[in-house]
């Protein structure tokens, strides 16, 4: 699953984000979600969120 649509996407959920500094690369970060910053039902670029140890970015892939 990717991540644009904000219903598939949990708190607790592993997934892969890409950060505002590695957007050009599009190097992914993995991590556990733990809040859900984009209110709107999706994004285009994926929706933004915060992980546990703070880093936010935008998700990418959902770890099943």
């Amino acid at each position: 699953m990717n991540g644009r649509n904000r219903k598939d996407i949990e708190k607790g959920m592993e997934v892969d984000i890409v950060l505002k500094k590695d957007q050009r690369s599009g190097a992914l970060t993995r991590g556990i979600i733990k809040d859900i910053l984009t209110n709107s039902p999706t994004h285009p670029h994926g929706i933004k969120v915060r992980l546990e140890d703070g880093q936010v970015g935008r998700v990418k892939n959902i770890i099943e």
